[in-house]
This record gives structure tokens, C-alpha cells and sequence, in this order.
């Protein structure tokens, strides 16, 4: 026989059971059987007693137990310069992350490079186009375009170059401490370090076919170096006027610039929870096939929900700490971590948001293979579709939906 307090008590820990029910089924576990730790009942199901290196586990909290909303499985979408070998000469360094070491990562490659002060990536050419943008210090770039007009500029943190496939460039590290800077290449096979060396062309060269082409003695040639430089030492250059006004032989300079200044140029959407500044063709004349968007997020805040329709987006870390889920067909999702120096992969039309998750403010660059950069919004999606379709499909209120932003503000919040 049970007493009234004792239905009383079946009751309401049946009502607690139900509402937990709904509230799993409605925030974070929609899918048979049941996702996430908060599902995890039986003792220990949540350790971990195997081998393992606790430092990296820390890094990726995400991936130890993810969100309960990630479902299925997806391709890696993380990669990292942390772990990349470094080629080391004097004079600076290089790694990179290519498809061969990032398999999802089919329209990029991406290189971190050190020079120093002084420091020469020798004089070469690519298959591929190149940008780049500057995360430490400043670098001087030469380049010579398709018809001839030579092109000299110093590069400073926050700003970008960008070099057309088959354009001959040099890089030079600047005084106090030389310069790092991160390059992208229109090509996910793409290696810096088998480029198209001006020593390399010289030393496989006849000396007589050097003495026509050069119309000088073929002893001109004698003490040509017989392996590349690569990355060597020099000394510093002088004022960038006078590296100017020796290679303008002709009067001629190109028509638009090789450098955009991103890090100071106008954002493209604002709030007080971050901003994205945005290069492309439209406002980087030169930049034809890789368009980009500069994006700061302020502790707390989100890269809104959105999908990129023209391209895939290949991502770099500079600063903080994110957190990226990433929403495919299946349904698929998966979330990662991300820290200063590591790389995130979206498939283009696949859905993300980033989120900062560190007490810093959070700073990455996405790159597209692309001469246009384009984002869709989700909130500004939903806006601008009659409030009770919207509410049909979600059961939410047409009144809660016309709070929602309908701007498309790039972070939120942005109140």
C-alpha cells in the first residue's frame, strides 16, 4: 500500500524524469540511441584509464566528450603548424601543411615562414598563387608582373600580398626582427619547398647559353652557386625609395598594388562583440582566385551560423582559443578546438559557428579559393522568410522571430 506522500513523490520523480526526457530530446540529444556525456549513467563511463598524453587531451576538450548535439562521423578538420616540421636554414625557417599531411584540405596549402632580419627567400615563382598575410614584424616583397612592371612595397603585421601563378617574387625580413607570415597557395598539392629557384635555373643552365641570353662572357657565371639558396642570409636592404627607383627602368608600375592593409582597412560587418574586415577582388584588385575575412571575436562571443555558397574555407588561428562546430547532411556534426598556430577546414555550403572560449580576444583569418567572398546567415536566412513558415517549422513564436537579427552581423551578440 503506498501513502499519499509516497504518490505524491512517484508523481513528481516521474514528472522530473519526463521533463529531463524532453529537455535532452529538445537541447543537445535528438538522435536514437542517445549522445554525450550527459547521457553517460553507467559507473565509469566517462573514464578514461588507457594510455594516453594528457597535455594534448586538455587541448581538445571537445573531442574527448563532445557536445551531445555531434552526431556521426566527418573528415578531420583540424590540422596545426605546432607539429610541422620546420626546414631550417640561415636566415629563417618554413613549414607547411599540405592535403598530403591534411587530406580534407584540397584547395590550399598553407606554409608558416620565419625571416630574419635580413633574411632572403630567394628570388622564384610558383604554379600556384600565392597570399599571404603578415603576423610578426615586416618584410619587404618584390614581384615583376606578365608584362613587365616591376612591383616593390614593405609588408607590416595585419597586411597581406598576393602574387598571380608564374609572377617572379622575392621576400626580404626587415629590420629590428626579421618577420613571420603565413602563405596560401590556390592549391591543395602546392609545396614551398619545391618552387621554381633562380639558382636552381642558372646551375642546369649551359654557361654558353648563359653568356647569350645575359650577353656577357660565359666566365661571368663561374662562381654561381650550385645548389639553391632557398633561405639564406643577406644583408639589409636600403630605403624602400631607393629599391624603387632602381628597378624603374622603364616608368612603368603596375596598376593596382600586391599588398592590401587588412589589419587597418574599414570592417566589413561590426559589433561590440568583434568584427571581420574582408579582401577580395572587389577591393584587393589582384587577389583574382583567394578572397579573405580578417574575423575578431571578443571573450564570450560567436561567428554567427552561417555557410560559405562559393568556396571552401581554409582557416588560420593567430590568437586565443575557438571552438568550431561544423553541420553536414546525415545530419552530421562535429566539434573541435582551436588554438594560436593551428588550422580549421569547412567544406564549402556545410553550416559552422565559432565560438570564443578563451578570456582573450579570438582572431582568425579564413581563406577562399575564390575571387569573391560570400557568406550566407542563418538568422538573416530566417528573417527574410514569412515569420510563419519560420514558426511552423521550429514551433517558435512569430514574435521571438522578429527579435532575431536581420542583418546578418557576422558576431554575436551584437547588442
Amino acid at each position: 500500500m503506498f501513502s499519499r506522500r509516497d504518490m505524491l513523490a512517484v508523481s513528481a520523480a516521474g514528472a522530473m524524469v519526463t521533463a529531463n526526457a524532453a529537455r535532452a530530446a529538445s537541447f543537445g540529444n535528438p538522435d536514437e540511441p542517445p549522445q554525450g556525456a550527459v547521457n553517460a549513467k553507467a559507473p565509469g563511463n566517462l573514464k578514461d584509464p588507457g594510455p594516453q598524453s594528457e597535455a594534448l587531451g586538455k587541448q581538445f576538450p571537445s573531442a574527448q566528450f563532445p557536445p551531445a548535439t555531434d552526431v556521426g562521423g566527418m573528415p578531420m578538420d583540424w590540422a596545426s603548424f605546432n607539429n610541422a616540421p620546420k626546414r631550417v636554414q640561415n636566415g629563417g625557417w618554413a613549414r607547411q601543411v599540405t592535403q598530403a599531411d591534411f587530406a580534407i584540405s584540397d584547395t590550399i596549402t598553407g606554409v608558416n615562414m620565419r625571416l630574419t632580419a635580413g633574411g632572403i627567400r630567394e628570388l622564384h615563382w610558383h604554379q600556384a598563387a600565392e597570399w599571404a598575410i603578415m603576423t610578426y614584424g615586416s618584410c619587404r616583397v618584390t614581384v615583376l608582373d606578365a608584362v613587365g612592371r616591376p612591383y616593390v612595397a614593405d609588408v607590416n603585421e595585419g597586411d597581406l600580398w598576393y602574387f598571380p601563378a608564374g609572377q617572379p617574387h622575392s621576400l626580404q625580413g626587415l629590420g629590428p626582427d626579421g618577420c613571420e607570415f603565413v602563405i596560401c597557395f590556390d592549391d591543395g598539392d602546392a609545396s614551398e619547398f619545391n618552387t621554381l629557384l633562380v639558382t636552381d635555373w642558372f646551375a642546369h643552365t649551359p654557361p654558353e647559353v648563359l653568356a647569350k641570353n645575359f650577353g656577357v662572357p660565359a666566365q661571368t657565371f663561374a662562381r654561381i652557386p650550385l645548389q639553391n639558396l632557398w633561405i639564406f642570409q643577406g644583408t639589409l636592404p636600403g630605403d624602400l625609395a631607393s629599391d624603387r627607383a632602381a628597378v624603374s627602368k622603364t616608368g612603368r608600375v603596375p596598376p593596382h598594388p600586391f599588398i592590401f592593409r587588412l589589419g587597418t582597412s574599414a570592417p566589413a560587418k561590426q559589433s561590440k562583440s568583434g568584427d571581420m574586415r574582408v579582401a577580395d577582388s572587389s577591393n584587393f584588385i589582384v587577389a583574382t582566385s583567394i578572397a579573405a575575412a580578417l574575423v575578431t571575436i571578443r571573450p564570450g562571443g560567436v561567428r554567427e551560423m552561417h555557410w560559405h555558397p562559393n568556396a571552401d574555407e581554409w582557416q588560420y588561428y593567430i590568437k586565443g582559443k575557438a571552438r568550431m562546430t561544423v553541420f553536414n547532411t546525415g545530419p552530421n556534426a562535429m566539434t573541435m578546438d582551436f588554438n594560436a598556430g593551428d588550422i580549421g577546414y569547412v567544406k564549402k555550403n556545410l553550416g559552422h559557428y565559432v565560438e570564443n572560449v578563451g578570456d582573450t580576444d579570438l582572431q582568425f583569418v579564413g581563406v577562399f579559393r575564390a575571387p569573391r567572398y560570400e557568406e550566407i546567415s542563418l538568422s538573416d536566412w530566417l528573417t527574410h522568410t514569412p515569420p510563419a513558415l519560420v514558426a511552423q517549422h521550429l514551433n517558435i513564436d512569430e514574435a521571438i522571430i522578429a527579435k532575431w537579427p536581420d542583418n546578418g552581423p557576422g558576431v554575436m551578440p551584437n547588442s
